[in-house]
């Protein structure tokens, strides 16, 4: 991928406008319970100050109601946070959209929060005019929000049309520098680990990786509906029984290259405090597959160890009671002791890493969930491809 990127431009005396993904989890007081993706955007953020820019930064949080204010919603818990770790006065602008004084008085080294994106009407729709005004309080527009680009809105790929310049701020190069690094030209054995819920949200992923990786490990509720696919029994396992077909056929063409289940720890609730270990062929109609069990894990372990790139998304149990953990913690530990390149992503998977302390062992955390999901599937993220777009055409 060729685009243009933050640390190639002279951004000195420049009004820079920063598209970020600041949208952290709050308790029901508003209070920042994880700033992870906050502390992730730090860097292009210092790199334009130090360097002379007016900086403009926004994100969106939450689910508001398009052109409607919601406190609920605001930044203002994010401003806070970010003069914290600035150690710096973070002023957030409401109604920003047209500029007005506080514009005319951004001046070099100055940093200024703009409020929730999704206030704006057209936001969502990538509206033309909206990413024209947008456009006009910048001399160059900056996308360092990786979890937002597969999705076509005005702060994320409208502005790119239109701003005098456009380029990919440092955390946004490197999620695609890693990803790419995984998948385009990876080291060999390439595995992946697709766990969750759902197979149908995740199934064009499954095809698409099976195609391409030498093993791919499905964990929760997609390796019921591959047990079931192989003929094994799930009880009342979570499982998606209309998608056994496409499950098999996964199977049928890429033997070997799926390793189902063949024990797994089992509870009549998921609320349970302990679990049974059973066989897949002894679960009983009233159990539930809470996480994989032990000979099922080191088979996993082996695979692992074997790897020379990793790509993980999902827990393999519900990790979060303990009692259902063990499965996803052993993959976590083994992936860090792994010589592999590593790459991981997705909400749940980050819970993970963090309950078991394996974060700076991983080769590349990503900030993404759905954006990371959909390049692991090949699509086209539409804020990646307006950067290439532009590169382009200036190359012209």
């Amino acid at each position: 991928m060729s685009f243009l990127r933050l640390s190639e431009i002279d951004v000195h005396g420049q009004h820079l406008f920063i598209r970020a993904d600041l949208n952290v989890p709050q308790d029901d007081a508003g209070n920042i319970t994880d700033d992870t993706r906050i502390r992730a955007s730090l860097r292009g953020m210092r790199d334009a100050l130090e360097r002379g820019a007016a900086v403009m930064v926004t994100s969106h949080l939450g689910r508001p109601k398009e052109g409607q204010y919601s406190e609920s919603d605001s930044l203002a818990p994010i401003a806070a946070r970010l003069g914290e770790l600035l150690s710096r006065n973070v002023p957030l602008i409401r109604d920003w959209v047209e500029g007005g004084p506080w514009h005319r008085e951004l001046k070099s080294g100055d940093l200024a929060l703009l409020e929730n994106c999704r206030f704006n009407k057209g936001e969502k729709a990538d509206s033309d005019a909206l990413a024209q005004a947008m456009a006009k309080l910048c001399d160059v527009y900056v996308n360092d929000a990786f979890g937002t680009a597969h999705r076509a809105e005005a702060t994320t790929h409208g502005i790119a049309r239109y701003a005098k310049l456009a380029c990919a701020g440092p955390l946004l190069a490197a999620e695609i520098d890693a990803l790419s690094k995984a998948l385009a030209n990876p080291g060999r054995p390439l595995i992946a680990i697709v766990a969750g819920s759902k197979v149908s949200t995740k199934l064009s992923v499954l095809t698409h990786l099976a195609a391409r990786v030498d093993s791919l490990i499905v964990g929760g509720g997609i390796a019921n509906t591959f047990i079931l696919a192989a003929g094994g029994r799930i009880g009342k396992s979570l499982a998606e029984p209309e998608l056994v077909a496409e499950a098999k056929a996964i199977l049928d063409r890429y033997p070997g290259k799926v390793p189902v289940p063949v024990d797994a720890v089992v509870a009549k609730e998921r609320s349970a405090t302990a679990g049974t270990l059973k066989a897949i062929e002894d679960i009983a109609p009233d159990d539930m597959i809470l996480d994989l069990g032990p000979e099922t894990v080191l088979g996993v372990k082996t695979i692992i160890a074997r790897a020379a790139t990793i790509v993980w998304n999902g827990p393999v149990g519900v990790f979060e009671n303990d009692a259902f953990g063990e499965g996803t913690k052993a993959l976590a530990h083994a992936i860090a002791a792994s010589r592999a390149f590593s790459i991981a992503g997705g909400g749940d998977t980050l819970a993970a890493i963090a309950k078991y302390g394996v974060a700076d062992r991983m080769g590349y955390i990503s900030t993404g969930g759905g954006a990371f999901l959909e390049f692991l599937e090949g699509k086209t993220l539409p804020a990646i491809a307006i950067l290439e777009d532009r590169a382009a055409t200036a190359k012209k």
